[in-house]
């Protein structure tokens, strides 16, 4: 088992009370809650590729052209095969979700981007059919993104570029964010998703985001509002020079700070961060010795959960 339990007044969508080590837990098990026990696993094509709610499962079944329902104690919900090619199940999966927005059944379709994400098997894999972002937790599907520490170095100091989101930004409004993140479209790379992301958000030149370091991966998964979120996030650290100054860009940040280490790690135990961007900023403090495994009660638990297998 990846997850660790923790004591049920700790669950709440609010940071508990408690020593650092504990708030920082408390986030860490909230974002890595999914227990798969009780979902309906979702195949195309031979491959499972999904987590589906029962209740998601059964209305997806009324529409018989585009999913199938295997009963029995193996049940899972199929996509039809009569769908041949990833044009064919784009078009019919984007028909239905279409449907689901209009009926107002989901929370989360009210959030429609008319932005696409690619379904896979795996990340490397060519993609099965491609789907609406704001539907993609109905099916279960991973979702990929790129997130960028933004460091400064000042002899021994270090410091970090933090973002404050728009008060206009339809999920967490004037959070604390990363210096620049998004997640990765249909057709898109985790490269060049870095770069146009570190130019519309914070104006960062390609000669500079260039030289971000690639720095593993962060992944977690949890239920909410009738959606499975599985979400796996590309690392990268982009030293700065002191002289630059990020700029606000396409208007989802309102404005930047240049915050010491100390303080971005007291941040992150509190509600002021987006909690995807707190954990980012948890495995950089990991990586880079500003937690310790004997100052820390719970530092194996935290390594643990950053890493949920998608």
């Amino acid at each position: 088992m990846w997850a660790v339990r923790f004591p049920t007044k700790c669950r709440g969508s609010k940071m508990a009370a408690g020593s650092w080590s504990e708030r920082v837990l408390e986030l860490v098990l909230r974002m890595n809650s999914l227990q798969r026990g009780g979902f309906v696993p979702f195949w195309v094509q031979g491959s499972r590729v999904g987590w589906v709610l029962q209740g998601v499962a059964e209305r997806l079944s009324h529409y018989t052209d585009v999913f199938t329902v295997a009963e029995g104690p193996c049940a899972r919900l199929e996509l039809s095969e009569r769908l041949h090619s990833p044009e064919e199940r784009t078009a019919a999966v984007q028909e239905v979700m279409v449907d689901l927005r209009r009926l107002g059944l989901y929370p989360c379709l009210q959030e429609w981007r008319n932005e696409l994400y690619d379904v896979k098997r795996c990340f490397s894999d060519a993609p099965l059919l491609s789907m609406e972002r704001a539907a993609t937790p109905l099916l279960g599907v991973p979702r990929y993104g790129v997130h960028i520490n933004g460091v400064l170095r000042r002899g021994s100091d270090t410091f970090m570029w933090i973002a404050r989101r728009s008060m206009s930004k339809a999920s967490y409004p004037g959070r604390l964010d990363h210096l620049a993140a998004g997640g990765i479209s249909s057709g898109h790379g985790v490269w060049v998703t870095l770069l146009k992301e570190c130019m519309e958000e914070a104006c960062i030149p390609e000669s500079l985001a260039a030289t971000a370091k690639p720095a593993g991966t962060v992944s977690y998964g949890y239920q909410q509002e009738g959606g499975v979120y599985i979400e796996c996030q590309f690392v990268f650290d982009l030293e700065v020079p002191e002289s630059f100054q990020p700029k606000v860009g396409d208007g989802e940040v309102q404005e930047f700070y240049l915050w010491p280490m100390e303080q971005v790690r007291e941040a992150i135990a509190t509600d002021h961060f987006k909690p995807n961007c707190a954990l980012v900023v948890l495995d950089f403090l990991l990586r880079n010795g500003y937690l310790e495994p004997d100052k820390e009660k719970y530092y194996s638990s935290l390594v643990e959960n950053l890493h949920r297998p998608v």
